[in-house]
């Protein structure tokens, strides 16, 4: 019988201390903005949308850095 996991006992509990469920794609950003996926992709290039990292090849978003960016275009908005 394996031992039962306890979140002390998990490293992967302690990993995912404060981490989102899932990071979002690209694809979810075209879903979520209502843009083509090359507008996501040209925000990257110019580094003008919210900012991305790369797990192997493929390309992620942290929920909480998206929705500062968009906090912060509606700041600079009303300014």
């Amino acid at each position: 019988m394996a031992p039962k996991r306890t979140p002390e006992t998990d490293a992967r509990d302690t990993l995912r201390g404060g981490l989102p469920d899932r990071y979002l794609t690209p694809e979810d950003l075209t879903a979520l903005f209502s843009v083509p996926l090359e507008t996501v992709y040209a925000w990257r290039k110019k580094r003008t949308g919210p900012p991305g990292f790369r797990i192997g090849k493929h390309l992620r978003y942290d929920p909480a850095a998206v929705h500062a960016w968009i906090s912060s275009l509606s700041e600079h908005e009303a300014a």
